[in-house]
């Protein structure tokens, strides 16, 4: 399940829920860090990635188990309006 709004301090908020195995605790703590990841041929890239850029667009990325099982992405990027004299 993907939702978005926008909240009243004018961030954008995004989170993407799904109902796979979840994160294992042990996991969580280094979901994000470059280099680990929980799958057999896996780089451990995309997640520290994806932080990044958030992060670059002055945004955060962090994510959360749900019981009994899966997971929630959740992403908040700041709304810059364009100047209208420009």
């Amino acid at each position: 399940m993907i939702r978005s709004r926008q909240d009243e301090t004018q961030q954008v908020l995004v989170s993407v829920t799904d109902c796979g195995v979840g994160i294992a605790a042990e996991d969580a703590d280094r979901l994000f860090n470059a280099f680990f990841t929980t799958k057999s041929s896996g780089m451990g890239m995309g997640l520290s990635i994806c932080r990044s850029i958030m992060e670059a667009h002055g945004g955060r990325l962090w994510a959360t188990a749900n019981v009994p099982h899966g997971a929630t992405f959740h992403l908040v990027l700041p709304v810059h309006q364009e100047d209208a004299s420009s």
